[in-house]
C-alpha cells in the first residue's frame, strides 16, 4: 500500500544519498551500524580533539598579537594552518579506525 508519504516529493539531498547508497550497493560497499562503545570512543576522540584544536588557536592567538614583523605573522599563520592540518588528519584517521574496527 502507497501512502502519500511514499509520494511526496523529496528534496535534493534525499535524492543525492538514494543516489550515494545505490552506487555504494553496487560496488559492493557494505554499511555496518556503530555499536555503542564506537559512538563513545569516537564522541571521546572529537571532544579531544576539539580541545587541542582550541588550545593551539588559543596558543596562536597570544603570539600573533606579540608579533610586530609581518614574515613573522605569515611563518605562524603558516604553523598555525599545518597544525590544524595535522590535528584534523589524526583525528580523522582515528575515528576511521574505530569504525572499521
Amino acid at each position: 500500500m502507497i501512502t502519500p508519504m511514499d509520494e511526496a516529493p523529496k528534496s535534493a539531498l534525499e535524492l543525492a544519498m538514494a543516489r550515494l547508497k545505490k552506487q555504494d550497493a553496487d560496488a559492493g560497499v557494505i554499511e555496518h551500524p556503530l555499536t555503542d562503545e564506537q559512538k563513545h570512543e569516537i564522541g571521546e576522540v572529537r571532544k579531544t580533539y576539539a580541545a587541542k584544536l582550541a588550545q593551539e588557536e588559543i596558543l596562536y592567538r597570544s603570539k600573533v598579537g606579540a608579533a610586530i614583523d609581518f614574515e613573522q605573522r605569515q611563518t605562524m599563520d603558516d604553523h598555525y594552518r599545518r597544525d590544524v592540518e595535522r590535528l584534523n588528519h589524526e583525528r580523522d584517521r582515528k575515528i576511521e579506525k574505530i569504525r572499521n574496527a
